[in-house]
This record gives C-alpha cells, structure tokens and sequence, in this order.
C-alpha cells in the first residue's frame, strides 16, 4: 500500500489545502483496497476448523524458568545432564541470550530497561546450563543484576522459585500454606493466583527440594550490604512478615493430621481443574507448579495424570531448529472471536469485501462448541447461575472469562452458524451470565465477581500484581457494548450501573486505565465505545473529554503509541507508533462520531502506509497486559485484526 504515497510532491503539497472530508473522500479508494487486502489476509490464517490461534509471546522469564524445571524433573547424575535435558536446556538458554541487552541485563518487554527479576532469572539459567561467569556477557549480566537491586530486589515470585532449589533461604521466601484451600479466602484470590498458589503449596509443604549440582549457588547475586528479607507491602506488611514466621513455625510443629488433610483436599481441588482443561489454569506457571506438585506427591513417572500435565505444558513451546520459546498461554478463542468481529465490519462496511460465508460459519460453529456448561470456580460466589461463557484458551472449562464472553457474544453477531436455534439458545445462555456476573461496584472483571479484597495486597506474595481481580474500565467497556448491541438500553439497570461506573473511573485528562492492554489508549477505546452504545446522555461530555486527550497524544507520524512504561509511571508515556495502538485511537474516535477529522486522516494514513504487500502490519513493541509492571504480552494477531477493525468502521 506505500505505492499510494509515492504520488508526485505538488498532489502531496495540495493534500495541505484540502478540507479533512476531501482527504477523506480521496483516502477511500486507498481504504477499500487495504481493507480488501487484509481481509484477504486475515482469512487466510483461519484454521480448516474455523478457528484462528496466532503466537502469543513474553519476555525470558519463561525459558529461564524452564531450565529450573529441568533441574527439578532430570537432576543432573554426577554434574551430567541427561542427552535429552542437555539439548533442550542449550536451546532454552540459547533463547536467553539472544534475548540480553547492551547493558548486560534482560527486559519483561520490548525496547524497555533491564529489570531486576528477569536478570537475575536469565544469569541463573544460563549458569545452570554450563555458561561459564567468567565470559564477559555473564559478567556484565551480573554487574547489571546487583545494580538492579540482586536477589534482594526480587519478587516473591522469583525468590520462592529459588527457594525450592536452594537458591534462596526459604526463610525468606514466603510461606504458601496448603490449609489455605481449606478456608474462603481462597476464593478472594484471582482465579490465576488460586491456580498458582494451591499446587505450589503442596510444593513447599512436603518440602521436597532439588539441589543445583554440587557447589552451584548464585551467591554473587546478592547485594553487598544488603539484608535478605521477607518482602513487604502497604502498612499491614510488618503483620503479615509476623504471620509468615507463625506459618513456618506450623509447617515444623502444627498438627500432621490438618496437614495430611490438607494436602489431601489440595490434590483433589487442583486435580479436578485438570479436567475439561488443557493444563491447571491453562497459564505456564500454574501448569509447571502442577508438575513439581505431581512429582512431589510422588506420581510415576507414567502416570497419566503427570504424562499429560507435562503434554499440555510442552505444547505451549513453539520449537525449530533455530526457536525455542514457552507461550505463557494459547488465545484461540479470543483471536477467533476478533477476528470473526473485525471481518464481519468489513462486510458492514463494504458488502463487496465481506468474507465468503464459510469462513464465518465455520467460526460460529467452532465458538459455539466452545461454550462453557460446567460450573467453575465463578459459582463459589454465584452459584445460583446457569454456566455459560467461553474461556481465552481451546479447554479451560473451570475458568470462562467475561471479557472473551463479551468478545464472543460481538463476533456472533456477525458470525451466524449451522444450527440458528442453538446459537440463540447458546446467546440467550452467554447473556444471562455476563449479566450475573457484574460486580457490586457496577463493573465487571475477568473472571470472577468482587474479588478486590484489598487486604490480600498485604501479603508478602502479592508484589508480583496477581492476587486480586478486580473490575475494569476496559472489560466493562466491552460488555456495555456487548449488551446494548443486542438492544439492552439505559433502561436496564446492569447497563445504568456499568455506565456510572465508567463515569467515576474517568481520569483528570479524558482517559480510562487499561488494565489488560497497554494502556490508557486501549482503556479509552473501550470505555468510550462502551459508552456511546449506551446512549447514555452523560456519556457525551465524557466522551469530548476523551476525544480530546486522543487528539493531544498522536504521534508526529500519523499513529499513536504508548509505553508499558505507563504503568510504573502511574501515566502515559509515549513510545513509537503501532497498529494496534493506532486502530484503537481510530476506533475511539470513530465511536465519538468523529469520522473524517484531521488526526483521523492521518491515523489512516499512517496505517496503508505502513500496511505490507501482503495485507498485514509489522509491530515491534508488546501492546497485551498479563500483570501491570510484572509481565506483559505480545498478540501476534492485534498487529492484524484490530487495524481492519479501525478501518472498516471509519470506512462506514
């Protein structure tokens, strides 16, 4: 699509003169042919079964970690590895270090700095795999490691890991009781974090641990002068360090048979999330706490239970002979859904591009065969609702998920399948429950009801930004429009409340917090589009205000970009443009009715002139949101479906 732009410089110089709505009118032919391009392109990429999967990536930490469950499933014999450990460890650790930047150090996402955990996680994989500390890259990963704060500026995460292979004291690595499923807090806990914490307590409980080989520490980690200590968080941290000492104290002297009882009651709670499930939560690290607690409690090696924990774990590897590199999960069900939406838009834009009916046929059927029936963790504090929704990954029946519920329900509107009456059985079933999930305050999470028990933020495990679940502009966004889509109004209450809960969540400047995309552009997109399907008559000052923050942030270039950095920063922070970030400002924009102004030329510009011969978009930097400042995603498809999306609905 560049060769649009290579027009001679006196066209380019009138373009200056010409009103936005003439710009506009001249972009249409442009626009119609980069959408039938990426339409085409996006169709391609559906599997045979109607379904669309791209890569989902992350930063090191995985390969990392997964060079420590080496050493825990295949200890070394006499300082050896075994011929299998020994290639797959080189090839993790060669992902590693072709991932290390200038200053020595590893980053937790693209173009930012070194960071502490990730560092310190990478210098140790790569020493466990033979990486001599003397080469001069492992000095400088070291130097850049104590410089960042050493083992003492980790995360609980990092330094439980550590723990378990005497790495790290396990006094100061927080205590993970098993007796906690036994009580309700647990589900005050994220539904990540339960799937997290219940297998990693048998883990610690039995205490089973496996030493690196003899003499290996990483000692020169920690940082001189520097006390090792339990971390802390909020004005409760002191009361909880108390109260981990007293878990420490029970782990060596409490009852055994409250303990075996427990044991026993947290094998069977994290078994039975096994079922109707690709992997314990369907997420890395509770899939490889799952393994470590199946070995701990002393499952054969041919079990099928371990056999097939290992299975769904190792597939989310993408391996070659040249790659080696862990997914933290699978997004088939919210890639098919968006782009199941962003095709169906094309067809409303222009019915002369709208995809050949099978391909959204197909799409319908595949979703609709993936509703959840099975009550989930979600009934604990709903239990009076019939299941329904979808989850992000292919099985993952415990944990359905509102926003992908709300996504699904978008796509169907446009993706109809082979059996009418099912699908409106099916819709009528989604509906009813993202309705029963709103939460009190008006919002709506990821996947449970009023999990915001701040007290849990107190807890030494809970630095690493995963304990709560709470509710959000962008997901509430999303299920406002999900609903009024289908004629829900202002006259219903779940509507009146989520549209009151996006006007107090406003910032100062007209954004809204992003809390599962990066980051301000992604939570505006979706709060202002969920508000003008409201129609609601205090949406509209909200809205302007928004709009004009939009306007205040575009890049120089056309496009529209944003940090990972924001979310230290407690603001935006610019970074270069994207096509995702881009088609998010756009669609904002669009959903405020502003269709043919300056900044919206221009954003569409940026986007042919940046679109590739073959219909898709290049993008460097993570633009998806696991936990805010701790791990962040890169969806390979958001470069694709959501620039389609923008410009179909501006080309309506």
């Amino acid at each position: 699509m560049g060769a649009y732009f290579s027009m001679p410089a006196p066209d380019r110089k009138r373009g200056l003169h010409l009103s936005s709505r003439q710009q506009m009118n001249e972009l249409r032919p442009a626009m119609d042919a980069a959408l039938a391009s990426s339409a085409k392109a996006l169709t391609l990429l559906q599997k045979r079964d109607g379904h669309w999967c791209a890569e989902l990536t992350a930063d090191s930490t995985l390969e990392s970690d997964y060079v420590l469950l080496q050493l825990w499933l295949h200890p070394p014999v006499d300082g050896l590895w075994s011929p299998p450990s020994r290639t797959r460890i080189e090839k993790a650790c060669k992902a590693v270090l072709d991932r290390q930047l200038a200053d020595g150090g590893w980053n937790i996402y693209p173009q930012g700095p070194a960071e502490v955990n990730a560092t310190v996680r990478a210098y140790t994989a790569l020493k466990l795999g033979g990486h001599s500390p003397s080469a001069p890259y492992m000095v400088k990963a070291r130097e850049r490691a104590l410089a960042l704060g050493g083992l003492q500026g980790c995360n609980s995460y990092t330094r439980i890991n550590f723990s378990l292979f005497d790495l790290y004291p396990k006094k100061f690595a927080p205590s993970v009781p098993p007796e906690v499923v036994m009580l309700p807090v647990l589900y005050e806990m994220s539904s990540w974090a339960r799937a997290i914490v219940v297998p990693l307590s048998i883990v610690q409980a039995i205490g089973l641990q496996r030493p690196a080989p003899h003499g290996f520490n990483v000692d020169e980690l920690s940082k001189p002068g520097v006390k090792l200590k339990l971390p802390s968080r909020g004005k409760l941290g002191p009361l909880f360090a108390q109260l981990d000492k007293a878990l420490k104290l029970w782990e060596r002297r409490g009852l055994k048979n409250v303990r075996q009882a427990a044991l026993r009651q947290a094998e069977h709670w994290m078994l039975d999330r096994t079922r109707y499930a690709d992997g314990l939560g369907a997420i890395y690290p509770s899939m490889m706490y799952l393994i470590m607690a199946l070995d701990s409690l002393r499952y054969a090696d041919d079990h099928p239970d371990r056999v097939g924990a290992i299975k769904v774990f190792e597939d989310l590897l993408i391996e070659s002979e040249d790659r080696f590199q862990f997914q933290p999960a699978v997004s088939p069900i919210w890639d098919t859904s968006y782009a199941a939406f962003a095709l169906g838009e094309v067809g409303c834009a222009d019915a002369d591009a709208m995809p050949d009916s099978n391909v959204m046929r197909r799409s319908a059927d595949w979703m609709l065969d993936r509703e959840c029936r099975r009550k989930g963790d979600w009934s604990v504090k709903r239990p009076g609702l019939e299941p329904s929704g979808w989850a992000f990954e292919f099985a993952n029946e415990h944990y359905p998920d509102i926003d992908d519920t709300a996504m699904v329900l978008l796509a169907l509107l446009h993706a109809k399948g082979s059996d009418p009456a099912r699908q409106q059985r099916v819709e009528k079933r989604a509906i009813n429950w993202l309705l029963g999930m709103q939460s009190s305050d008006g919002g709506w999470a990821a996947f449970d009801v009023d999990c915001n028990w701040k007290l849990l933020d107190n807890v030494p495990f809970a630095d690493h930004n995963a304990m709560l679940d709470p509710t959000c502009p962008d997901i509430t966004g999303r299920v406002i429009e999900s609903l009024c889509r289908r004629g829900y109004t202002m006259e219903h209450a779940a509507i009146q409340r989520g549209v009151q809960y996006l006007l107090e969540r406003q910032e100062g400047n007209g954004s809204w917090y992003g809390r599962w995309g990066v980051n301000y552009i992604y939570g505006t997109f979706l709060a202002v589009r969920g508000l003008q399907s409201s129609r609601a008559p205090a949406a509209r000052p909200a809205t302007m205000k928004a709009l004009e923050w939009v306007r205040s942030i575009q890049n120089r270039d056309g496009g529209w970009g944003e940090s990972c950095l924001g979310y230290e920063k407690g603001r935006f922070v610019a970074a270069e443009s994207t096509a995702s970030q881009t088609a998010w400002a756009l669609l904002t924009l669009a959903a405020g009715a502003e269709s043919s102004s300056e900044p919206v030329v221009k954003g569409i510009r940026y986007l042919i002139a940046t679109q590739k011969p073959n219909g898709t978009w290049d993008e460097r930097l993570a633009t998806g949101t696991g936990f805010p400042g701790v791990f962040y995603l890169t969806y390979h498809l958001y470069r694709h479906y959501f620039p389609i999306l923008a410009l179909a609905t501006l080309r309506q």
